[in-house]
């Protein structure tokens, strides 16, 4: 497994190995020992995985809040989309700074984003799918957003986005406190 900074701290590319042949390819996704012994240590208990039908589908930017704060590694199982995380930890010198990155089956690339990270992601082809682990269980009453476009990200997309209502009514990140802090 290769193991990149994105510059972000705490937030890493991880590019596993393929063996490929003919019919195909196998990696492994995730190694626990491999990633403690690489100085990551998440015990992940809830694997997600959605379909998003339309290109310019934009999920995010999302968050859950303490105590049900999820660390999530990300990767996209069919068609490609650009995934997003934003550093929401006050106090953080990389506040309010975001890293993005194309995900693709070809690719093989997924992204770990922390704790006190929004994460969001945007479709470039149809029928994509995602799929992420996260280290804590869902909790609806600490489920939070911030505007899609109140972070500078330059999202690669000229037309509107498919939203959610959730997303289209989230606050924009200048009027949201952030319920995390750096702890670097």
């Amino acid at each position: 497994m290769k193991i990149e900074e994105t510059g972000l701290p705490g937030l890493k590319v991880l590019i596993p190995a393929r063996f490929g042949d003919e019919r195909g390819f196998f990696s492994e996704s995730w190694n626990r020992r491999r990633m403690q012994e690489a100085g990551i240590d998440l015990d992940f208990v809830q694997d997600n995985h959605s379909l998003s039908a339309a290109v310019g589908t934009l999920r995010g930017l999302h968050f859950q809040s303490p105590p049900h704060a999820q660390d999530k590694l990300v990767r996209c199982g069919r068609g490609a989309l650009f995934d997003v995380a934003v550093d929401i930890r006050k106090g953080s010198p990389s506040y309010g700074n975001w890293f993005g990155l194309e995900l693709t089956p070809e690719n093989g690339k997924q992204l770990l984003v922390p704790k006190g990270f929004l994460h969001g992601f945007i479709t470039r082809a149809p029928d994509t799918e995602i799929i992420y682990k996260c280290t804590d269980y869902y909790a609806p009453e600490c489920d939070g957003a911030v505007a899609w476009d109140s972070c500078g990200i330059d999202w690669g997309f000229a037309g509107q986005p498919v939203l959610s209502e959730k997303d289209a009514a989230a606050p924009r990140l200048a009027d949201f406190d952030s319920p995390f802090t750096w702890e670097g």
